[in-house]
């Protein structure tokens, strides 16, 4: 049997896939065998990851990292194998470690079964998608945690030949590596380059007090209707109010690396539907735009025309509000698995 053939009969489930995530082969299934923990300096608690190799154990083969963040749904082992799937037919399960981090909710409605010392985030208000702090450690930020992980891709120990990393999301996803892009504070010290790809995400954080004039792409202008929605520029749809790992972050530092820092904006074709999938419509959401797909087309033009942004903005054809759709997408994979 071809090497290429046990792949594609791995990521169907027709073949069990690797017992551990070691250098010799990927490991591609949802499962036990695939779960990692990340445990920051000498704290007992811990954040469930699946990852197709170790993170703690040294791998020449690996030039490329990705990180993708779930949804809402906080269901990280079918993200998991959405972006195997992406690496399959990028033809870069061999040389690229997939992640998939689970910031897991257990209390009210959120029912998500937690191991020993597991991470809890509370279960409304997308805490975790927006750097606060765990229900079990208030100290520890889900952004904490996506720094530690950058940390441990970026030792030379273990990946000497990493040379690029790209952290994604899809939804409240990418809700959190839009936040995390502008804040994170690991971003300059790691010596390998990370790109960060927002796909779908139902806000944007606005650096200032413009908004899209009339919920469109045209030119932002001071938000006309603050007496009747006094939260347009509050946290998380402003830099008004910040708490949790954002708030250790100035304005003007902010600003700064929002431009700084190279960004993919993704948005589906099809995702103008403000009626599923946890679509924010409250009053600050909708002064950013109608849907998911106007609000990402006005963020990236305002970012372009007032700040002089570099970011790249791409429509993918035929998908709706789909991380599959989109990140298995012809167009997203060289931005998903770039060449070293």
């Amino acid at each position: 049997m071809t090497t290429a053939l046990m792949r594609t009969l791995v990521v169907l489930g027709l073949l069990p896939a690797a017992s551990a995530p070691a250098a010799a082969a990927a490991c591609t299934a949802a499962s036990p065998e695939c779960i990692q923990w990340i445990s920051p300096g000498e704290s007992s608690s811990r954040l469930l990851v699946y990852s197709t190799y170790a993170l703690d154990k040294k791998n020449e083969s690996i030039t490329r990292a990705l990180i993708a963040v779930h949804g809402g749904t906080r269901d990280a082992g079918n993200n998991f194998r959405s972006i195997v799937a992406a690496a399959f037919l990028a033809d870069a399960l061999d040389d690229t470690i997939v992640i998939s981090p689970r910031f897991a909710a257990n209390g009210g409605e959120c029912k998500d079964a937690l191991a020993a010392n597991e991470l809890n985030w509370p279960c409304t208000g997308n805490n975790w998608g927006r750097g606060g702090g765990a229900v079990n450690n208030a100290a520890l930020t889900s952004y904490d945690l996506a720094d530690e992980i950058l940390r441990k891709l970026a030792r030379k120990e273990n990946f000497p030949n990493l040379k690029t990393i790209v952290f994604a999301g899809h939804s409240a996803g990418g809700g959190f590596v839009t936040r995390y892009h502008m804040s994170n504070q690991v971003h300059d010290t790691l010596g390998v380059p990370v790109t960060y790809v927002i796909a779908n995400t139902s806000t944007f954080t606005y650096l200032d007090a413009d908004r899209p004039a009339g919920g469109t792409v045209a030119e932002a202008r001071p938000f006309r209707d603050r007496a009747n929605c006094t939260t347009f520029d509050r946290w998380p749809y402003g830099l008004a109010e910040r708490v949790g790992y954002i708030a250790r972050v100035g304005d003007e530092q902010l600003r700064k690396q929002v431009v700084a820092r190279p960004a993919v904006y993704m948005v589906g074709e099809f995702d103008t539907l403000p009626t599923i999938a946890n679509f924010d419509a409250s009053c600050p959401a909708n002064a950013q735009g109608p849907h998911r797909l106007g609000r990402g087309q006005a963020y990236t033009s305002y970012l372009k025309q007032k700040y002089s942004a570099a970011h790249k903005f791409m429509v993918i054809p035929m998908c709706a509000h789909s991380s599959r759709c989109m990140f298995t997408a012809d167009s997203a994979l060289p931005v998903l698995f770039p060449k070293p």
